[in-house]
């Protein structure tokens, strides 16, 4: 049963329950980008992206991926474990794009000779700076083995993802994920799998179906949201 809220983000609300292990959390339709400073609605994008994300958790636990979901409870709603997230942002990029293509003067679209993995610490009053392996450790945000895990976790997310959505005509360039801690000290996959934290672009016009286009004012964004789902669910 849904009791009081316990948080709330930019794209989601999260719930506390009658079971101590376990929240429930309700996806929005909300959009920000630029950390919080431009917002706007992407409508139904909160369907979207709560069905998504269950399909490619269920999946990746097949896959060796331990993950925080639960249960399905409806459109918007999903049951999770309860977890203490790692306050780090892990990002794996296939092709150059955004920030990447800024920092290193990488034309974007370019094909990265191998998946680069970068971290950057959660929290948004600093700008979500990135952090390094013996950055992390010094802090004590995760212990080595915590962080081995999450970089072999991510990976394979990786290839699952990657693998899967070629199938639906879909490149995987780049994505971000979070990992939490449950009670018992287990790290698992604790975020959503969607067009807002990854970058979809179509395999053949390399059109972009993802936030980039609520990021970019390029339009369309709905629809793109929607396309991915199609391919992906055959709506």
């Amino acid at each position: 049963m849904k009791k009081e809220q316990l948080y709330e983000g930019k794209a989601k609300r999260v719930f506390l329950t009658d079971e101590a292990e376990a929240l429930i959390v309700s996806y929005k339709d909300d959009a920000t980008a630029f950390n919080g400073l431009k917002k706007g609605t992407i409508t139904g994008k909160g369907v979207i992206n709560n069905r998504m994300s269950n399909f490619f958790m269920q999946k990746l636990e097949k896959e060796g991926v331990p993950t925080h979901f639960i249960e399905e409870l409806s459109e918007r709603e999903t049951k999770v474990k309860r977890v203490k997230i790692v306050p780090l942002e892990v990002i794996v990029r296939n092709i150059a794009a955004g920030s990447f293509s800024k920092r290193f003067g990488v034309e974007e679209g370019t094909e990265l000779k191998n998946p680069t993995i970068e971290y950057c610490l959660k929290d948004d009053a600093l700008g979500d700076p990135m952090i390094n392996d013996s950055q992390i450790f010094a802090l004590g945000l995760a212990g080595r083995e915590e962080l081995g895990l999450i970089a072999e976790y991510t990976f394979k997310l990786n290839d699952y993802l990657k693998s899967f959505l070629l199938e639906c005509g879909i490149v995987l360039v780049d994505f971000k994920v979070e990992f939490g801690r449950t009670s018992a000290g287990q790290i698992v996959l604790a975020d959503e799998i969607s067009p807002d934290t990854c970058r979809f672009w179509d395999a053949k016009t390399r059109e972009k179906l993802d936030k980039d286009r609520f990021r970019r004012d390029l339009g369309g964004v709905e629809d793109a949201y929607n396309e991915v789902a199609r391919r992906i669910f055959g709506l």
